[in-house]
């Protein structure tokens, strides 16, 4: 009888020893999805601004077409890309569309934005300065947001590969996350220069 409870025991001690392994890493992957909400809302906010700063600066850089495309096309590519993304956050290869689409958005609002340096006007345009100043904010948001989330995925990723919740991970469907980076080439490691 004694060793019966004692055994029983043991199972008991591994069966919550499990099931707080289990919750660890439910709980791990549900905050690196939510970081990655809040990265989304700041993203959307960002696609929203750009059409009106396009529009804004449509006026004054008539001859300069090709680069207001390019913004808008880059930042319809992003949005494709976000959605996706905020589909499954634990989808390398969608998040990894995100980064790609986001850091090609970013060069063209970067080339945008050093053509407009020429444009006096358009620099002293009050809606021009605040669509700037807005998203200058907003690109400081998912800066921070970005940070958070890559953050959340980095302490989901260690509960997933360390010894024992890789077991777990590996037998529930666990799989690492990706890290959100949109900088590729050096060129594009220049943050957007919105200053005006």
């Amino acid at each position: 009888m004694l060793g019966f409870l004692i055994f029983f025991g043991i199972v008991l001690a591994i069966v919550f020893w499990a099931i707080s392994v289990y919750n660890n890493l439910v709980s791990f992957r549900n905050r690196f999805k939510n970081a990655f909400a809040q990265i989304d809302v700041q993203l959307k906010r960002r696609y929203d601004l750009i059409p009106n700063l396009v529009e804004t600066v449509k006026g004054y850089m008539k001859h300069e077409r090709e680069t207001l495309e390019a913004v808008i096309s880059a930042r319809n590519q992003a949005v494709i890309a976000n959605n996706k993304a905020g589909l499954n956050p634990a989808d390398a290869n969608a998040v990894q569309q995100l980064s790609a689409a986001e850091g090609t958005l970013t060069a063209s609002l970067g080339k945008m934005f050093a053509l407009s340096e020429a444009y006096p006007d358009l620099k002293a345009n009050e809606n021009m300065m605040q669509l700037t100043e807005e998203l200058t904010g907003t690109e400081n948001k998912i800066a921070f947001s970005r940070q958070a989330y890559n953050d959340s995925v980095m302490q989901y990723n260690i509960a997933v590969e360390q010894f024992p919740g890789s077991i777990f991970a590996n037998m529930f469907g666990f799989r690492t996350g990706e890290l959100l980076q949109s900088i590729e080439a050096p060129e594009e490691r220049k943050a957007v220069k919105v200053s005006f």
